[in-house]
């Protein structure tokens, strides 16, 4: 049983029940095109007119252009800064699946960001597509790296139980919140569902036979968790948690890593590691690319990715004999 929701998170609660009452819906897009469709407004010198202004978008808005009740539960959550007469929002809210989920506000400079964009869409749907091919249930499932927790709360129903980890404090508070929001009516973090703060898979007891991940896996110079994969070109953190649930997953055990690989001079580095990684564990091994472009402003905007050709999203598929 976790502890309870600090009175600033069951205000965000509420707000995230209040929000779906309204119908609210929002896709996250990447930041280079954020940046675009703001420029675009700012242009226009637009203030926020409607709740996916304010909750997508960012933008500045009046006092009275949201409902009192929203206004009074970001008010409680704290969620709003003051900026020149107008309130700008301090997180964003998307949706996926019909599910509601809180994260950072754009953009996402703290070092403790908690990220949701198209690499969650993409992570849910791989993620979704294996599980319903397996067509098998799991004892217990852990989602490395969390985040919002989109990744283990889209799975949760293929397991009895499912751990939440993360090495950020603040992502697993967030996560808590849609754990209740997918558990309505309940004072009480569902027993199906576990937080766990931990790097990797250090934090995480007992046994599991599912493991599915979406790490970093840019090469960022500022060094933000939610973006910086390490060396390798990001593919560091990606590595360490295919050896890590291949050395803890029991036998038959699934690992499912959706993550993203530069590609140097057509090689793909990450690729070759992690099926050394499974042929040492004796485990099989499928891998495939999701799509063969993405974050292409990084190759554009940083050295260390001068020789690289691209940056893939991949998915791997890994099971223990």
């Amino acid at each position: 049983m976790q502890a309870p929701l600090s009175r600033r998170h069951r205000a965000l609660e509420a707000l995230g029940r209040a929000l779906m009452t309204t119908g609210y819906e929002f896709v996250t897009v990447t930041p280079e095109t954020h940046r675009r469709v703001l420029e675009r407004r700012r242009a226009r010198h637009t203030l926020a007119r409607n709740l996916r202004d304010v909750l997508g978008w960012n933008l500045p808005f009046e006092a009275g252009a949201l409902p009192s009740e929203i206004f009074r539960l970001m008010q409680e959550a704290d969620v709003l800064e003051p900026e020149r007469g107008l309130f700008r929002p301090k997180i964003r809210a998307s949706t996926l699946r019909g599910r509601l989920y809180f994260h950072s506000s754009y953009p996402t400079d703290d070092v403790d960001a908690v990220f949701f964009g198209p690499d969650t869409y993409r992570f849910d749907a791989f993620v979704s597509a294996q599980l319903q091919r397996m067509n098998r249930r799991f004892d217990r499932l852990v989602d490395v790296g969390c985040g919002t927790g989109a990744g283990g709360l889209g799975a949760r129903e293929w397991a009895a139980q499912v751990v939440l980890g993360d090495i950020n404090r603040h992502a697993l508070e967030i996560a808590a919140v849609h754990v209740r929001l997918g558990v309505q009516g309940s004072d009480a973090i569902s027993d199906a569902i576990e937080l766990a703060r931990s790097d990797v898979l250090s934090g995480v007891d007992g046994a599991f036979d599912c493991v599915i991940a979406n790490p970093p896996y840019l090469h960022d110079p500022a060094e933000r968790a939610y973006r910086h994969g390490g060396g390798l070109l990001g593919a560091e953190l990606g590595l360490r948690i295919v050896a890590a649930a291949l050395d803890r997953l029991s036998a038959g055990g699934v690992l499912l890593l959706y993550t993203g690989a530069a590609i140097v001079d057509g090689f793909d580095a990450f690729r070759a590691a992690s099926q050394g990684l499974c042929i040492e564990a004796k485990a099989s091994f499928a891998y495939a690319e999701i799509d063969p472009d993405v974050f292409g402003e990084e190759i554009e905007d940083h050295e260390a990715y001068a020789g690289a050709d691209r940056i893939a999203a991949v998915g791997l598929v890994a099971i223990k004999r």
